[in-house]
């Protein structure tokens, strides 16, 4: 193949950057800039190089060169990584004369593709390097490091050799049916088939354990205008990021941010108030809350009690038919402005979760917030080995239903040839899962999502 660069670190102005080299001539090309003591396509592997980097006989910066050959490297391929000052100019020089020497400017996630090509890592633990990179939470984190290290691959293959051993039984026993021989039992085939079916199916379930993992705990806070919305959005943030007015209407657009809770990323958002309206930006402001509903997993109706802690009924009722598989949480807001007598009356006074609050005094404001954090918990409760994306969900499904057809198979007592088929076409898919089946299209879906450099 031929060779590739990219600026491995972010970019901008940093103390340091790292620019990677892979390819079969990668060496050769940065010995081209190297002046220093030692001869690059002389040294061993793994030794790291102090000189600087020349370009047309100009110095451009003092740098180090790491040099690791083929096939003891991370793409597999002879790789060598420049670590320079990182100031913009300095590797924009740098790559721009790797580029002129016989290298090319990496595509996204290419360095991991060639990686995957030269079987240093399957496809799961390759798509793990990305979830990795992009990991929002200390949990999320430890989940794609355990895939990356190959653990759930193994159970993958384990489960994979079985199938194979299984449906080459069956197909076994077809060349001895006139001696009835028997290699395998079909209720050994349906246990053994079960058990694989019962993993698939809880990692299945755990798909929007992983998407909350990756993406965060969304909680909405949507309410009538002045109801306390943005009041309670800085309160939850414990600093004053939205705009807090008498005037109806304030937020226009919505706004979000992330706190974190027993490690899990929480995206709180503020909406614009819902209300009918004339102004125009204002409307616009009321059509994206729609669209930040759809995406929540818990919606927080904010109601102000000191009007009437039923004045948010409407709303709740049109909620619950419009989302009916999303949580509701009713605040009932404002609870300092209440008279005792009127506060004893209203506590407790409907069926749906509510919690009383006042976010303005900070009232029951701790208690929200644990309360939001057994949520997010008990939401990602499900995780398993794998950080289930929508390649490996549609998969898995496919999967299940093969291997839910094989069962049925044996429990009709259909003949060898046709339970093994669904048992082949599972061991397929387990393949298309682990890479070991691969298509351009596949690996373009998959790498595409990665950043340049990696």
């Amino acid at each position: 193949m031929d060779s590739i660069v990219a600026l491995a670190t972010p970019p901008g102005v940093s103390g340091l950057a790292v620019i990677r080299i892979s390819g079969e001539d990668a060496i050769d090309i940065a010995s081209k800039h190297y002046l220093g003591k030692a001869n690059l396509l002389e040294v061993a592997s793994h030794t790291i190089h102090y000189g600087k980097f020349a370009n047309n006989n100009q110095t451009i910066d003092t740098v180090t060169f790491n040099i690791f050959r083929s096939p003891n490297s991370y793409t597999g391929e002879n790789v060598v990584e420049i670590s320079c000052h990182g100031g913009i100019i300095i590797y924009k020089e740098i790559i721009k004369a790797i580029i002129n020497s016989g290298a090319r400017q990496a595509k996204a996630g290419e360095f991991t593709q060639r990686a995957f090509l030269n079987r240093k890592m399957d496809l799961l633990q390759a798509e793990a390097v990305a979830d990795l990179i992009h990991s929002v939470s200390v949990i999320s984190e430890q989940v794609s490091a355990r895939q990356l290290q190959g653990s759930i691959t193994k159970k993958i293959k384990e489960f994979k050799t079985e199938l194979i051993e299984i449906a080459g039984l069956l197909e076994l026993e077809l060349d001895f049916s006139e001696e009835e021989i028997e290699f395998i039992t079909l209720p050994q085939v349906s246990e053994k088939i079960q058990q694989l079916l019962n993993y698939i199916n809880s990692i299945i379930n755990s798909y929007s354990s992983s998407v909350i993992l990756q993406n965060g705990y969304s909680v909405a806070i949507i309410g009538f205008p002045n109801s306390g919305k943005s009041t309670l959005f800085n309160k939850l943030l414990s600093k004053d990021r939205a705009i807090v007015s008498e005037i109806a209407g304030t937020t226009r657009d919505y706004l979000e941010e992330f706190i974190y809770l027993n490690n899990i990323p929480i995206k709180i958002i503020d909406t614009a108030g819902m209300r009918d309206t004339t102004d125009i930006i204002e409307i616009e402001g009321i059509k994206l809350v729609n669209s930040v509903i759809e995406q929540s997993n818990l919606i927080m109706v904010l109601n102000d009690a000191s009007i009437s802690n039923q004045n948010s009924d409407n709303l709740i009722t049109t909620l619950k038919e419009d989302y009916p598989k999303h949580e509701i949480l009713i605040l009932q807001n404002k609870i300092d402005k209440i008279e005792i007598e009127r506060k004893v009356e209203t506590i407790g006074s409907r069926e749906d979760e509510q919690l009383f609050i006042s976010a303005k005094t900070n009232y029951n404001i701790p208690q929200l917030l644990d309360l939001i954090e057994q949520k997010a918990t008990n939401s990602i409760s499900r995780i398993n080995d794998l950080m289930v994306n929508e390649r490996q969900l549609q998969l898995m499904e496919q999967i299940s239903s093969d291997l839910l057809n094989a069962i049925e198979s044996v429990e009709m007592q259909n003949t060898n040839e046709l339970i093994a088929v669904d048992i082949r076409a599972a061991i397929r898919k387990l393949g298309e899962l682990t890479g070991d089946i691969y298509n351009q299209e596949i690996l373009n879906q998959v790498f595409s999502k990665f950043c340049i450099g990696k």
